[in-house]
C-alpha cells in the first residue's frame, strides 16, 4: 500500500501493519475471545487527538477511549499532576485513613454537581462501581428494593449493572440476573412505531412513554416499592439519544410523587461532553444522585457518586467503599482535569455544530443516513437501509467503520441495533484535525453508497 499523507493522518503500512498483527495475535492467545476489540491495531503512543500504532501509522481519534479522553490523550497538565502525585503517594486507601487529593476532589464535585444544598461524594474505580454504589445508596435511603431502568440503557457489566443494562448482546449465557429490576420504554422516537406500524409523532411520544411507565406501577411493580429511577441523560451505548427535557421533568415529578430517587447516570455524557460539565444542567432538572466516571480523571480509572448529604449518609458505616476507590493518582488527575475543563466546554458545542453541518449534507445526499443526533460533542450517525422503512443496517455501519480505519480515522459502533457510528473525539481536537477527520468520514460514507 503506498504511503498516504495528510496534515495529521500518516499511514506508512497496510492497516493493520505487521507489528499490529503480531501483537493482536499475542492478545488473542493470552486473553478470552469475549474481550471485544473494535479495531485490529496495536497502539504505541498518543497525544491530543492523534494515536500512533506500533507500525508508525498515525490516526485521528474519534473514539476517545469510549468517552474517557475528553481532555485528550496525555494532556500535559494531567500527566504532570500524576507524576507529582506518584512521587508522594501511590496508594493508601480511604478505608485506612485520609489523604488530601480524595477530600479535595470530593469537595470540588460537591460544588460542581447540579444538585442544590449540601452534597457529599463517594469515589470508586469504574462507571459500573459508581452505578452499584448509587443503587445501594438509593435502597438504603428509601428502604425500598425496586429499581426502574430503561430500554436501550447501558449501566455496566457487573451482575447488578448488567441487570440494569438493556442490550442482550452483553447478557448472553451469564444470567440469572439481579432481582427487582424493571424496564420502562425510553423516548427513542426514530425507531419507535405505533401499534399499526406507522411512525410515532415525536411531539407526543414522550407523553406516551410516561403513560406506559405510570402503567408499570400498576402492572409490574408497586410504586411504594420503587427506590429509584436510573436514566442516562444522553443514552450512550443505546445510540446517543438525548432525553427530551420535558420527559426528564416528568420523571422528576413522578419520582417526587411516589417518593423515589432520580439517578442520573452521566458516566459517558458527563464531564463536558455535551457542552456543560454535566448534561443534567441542560435538562432543567436536579437529580438526587449523579454518577460520573470515564472522563472524570482524564484517562485514569475513577468514578464518583454525588448526591444530597441526607441521602448519602443513609448507608451504614462499611456499606460503601473499596480498596482502590479514590486512588491518589486518579484523584490528582481528576483535580487537574477539572481545572482545564472550563476551556473545553465551548469546544464541545463547536464540535457538535460541525458534525450537524456535515450531517445535513449527508442526510440530503445519502439515502442510508437515517438520523444525525446528539447533544454537544456527543454525536451519532444512525445508518439504515432506507429512510422510509428505517430498517437498521449494521452491516453497512461496519463497512463505514472499516473504511474509516483504512483512511486513518478511528470510529466505533453504538446503538441497540449496532447501526450507529458514535463520535467521541477529544474535545481539545484542533479545528484542522476535526475537519480532516470529518472529511475522511465523508469519504468513507460515500465509499459504501
Amino acid at each position: 500500500m503506498p504511503p498516504v499523507a495528510t496534515r495529521s493522518v500518516s499511514l506508512r503500512t497496510e492497516i493493520p501493519g505487521p507489528r499490529s498483527r503480531e501483537l493482536t495475535a499475542r492478545r488473542e492467545a493470552a486473553t478470552p475471545s469475549g474481550l471485544y476489540k473494535a479495531h485490529p491495531i496495536a497502539v504505541a503512543h498518543a497525544d491530543g487527538a492523534l494515536v500512533t500504532d506500533v507500525d508508525g501509522n498515525t490516526f485521528i481519534d474519534f473514539v476517545g477511549g469510549i468517552g474517557v479522553l475528553n481532555a485528550g490523550h496525555t494532556p500535559p497538565e494531567v500527566v504532570a499532576a500524576i507524576q507529582e502525585q506518584a512521587g508522594k503517594l501511590l496508594h493508601f486507601s480511604a478505608l485506612v485513613g485520609t489523604y488530601e487529593p480524595y477530600v479535595e476532589l470530593c469537595e470540588r464535585l460537591n460544588e460542581a454537581a447540579p444538585i442544590s444544598g449540601h452534597c457529599k461524594t463517594i469515589l470508586a474505580n469504574s462507571g459500573a462501581e459508581g452505578v452499584e454504589n448509587a443503587i445501594k445508596i438509593a435502597r438504603a435511603a428509601t428502604g425500598r428494593p425496586a429499581i426502574i431502568a430503561f430500554d436501550g440503557g447501558y449501566h455496566g457489566r457487573t451482575l447488578l449493572t448488567l441487570s440494569l443494562t438493556s442490550k442482550t448482546t452483553f447478557k448472553k449465557f451469564v444470567g440469572p440476573f439481579a432481582p427487582e429490576i424493571y424496564r420502562a420504554p425510553f423516548p427513542y422516537t426514530y425507531q419507535a412505531r405505533n401499534a399499526d406500524g406507522s411512525l410515532v409523532d415525536e411531539a407526543t411520544y414522550a407523553d406516551t412513554c410516561i403513560t406506559q411507565l405510570e402503567k408499570m406501577l400498576l402492572t409490574h411493580v408497586d410504586a411504594a416499592a420503587v427506590a429509584a429511577i436510573i436514566i442516562e441523560p444522553v443514552q450512550g451505548e443505546g445510540g446517543f439519544i438525548p432525553v427530551p427535557p420535558a420527559y426528564m421533568r416528568r420523571l422528576r415529578e413522578l419520582c417526587d410523587r411516589i417518593g423515589a430517587l432520580l439517578i442520573a447516570d452521566e458516566v459517558q455524557c458527563g464531564f463536558g461532553r455535551t457542552g456543560t460539565l454535566f448534561a443534567m444542567e441542560q435538562m432543567g432538572v436536579e437529580p438526587d444522585l449523579l454518577i460520573s466516571a470515564k472522563s472524570i480523571a482524564a484517562g485514569m480509572p475513577l468514578a464518583a457518586v454525588t448526591g444530597r448529604a441526607e441521602l448519602m449518609d443513609k448507608v451504614p458505616i462499611g456499606g460503601i467503599g473499596g480498596t482502590y476507590g479514590g486512588n491518589p493518582l486518579a484523584c490528582g488527575a481528576a483535580i487537574e482535569g477539572l481545572r482545564v475543563m472550563p476551556e473545553l466546554l465551548p469546544r464541545a458545542s463547536a464540535i457538535g455544530a460541525a458534525v450537524r453541518e456535515r450531517g445535513a449534507h449527508w442526510s440530503a445526499e445519502l439515502p442510508f443516513i437515517g438520523d444525525v443526533r446528539g447533544l454537544g460533542g456527543m454525536m451519532a450517525i444512525e445508518i439504515v437501509t432506507d429512510r422510509e422503512s428505517r430498517t437498521p443496517d449494521p452491516a453497512r455501519t461496519q463497512r463505514v467503520i472499516d473504511a474509516c480505519l483504512q483512511r486513518g480515522l478511528l470510529t466505533m459502533r453504538a446503538g441497540l441495533y449496532t447501526n450507529c457510528i458514535r463520535l467521541l473525539m477529544p474535545l481539545m481536537i484542533t479545528g484542522e484535525q476535526l475537519t480532516e477527520g470529518l472529511d475522511i468520514l465523508d469519504e468513507a460514507l460515500r465509499s459504501v453508497a
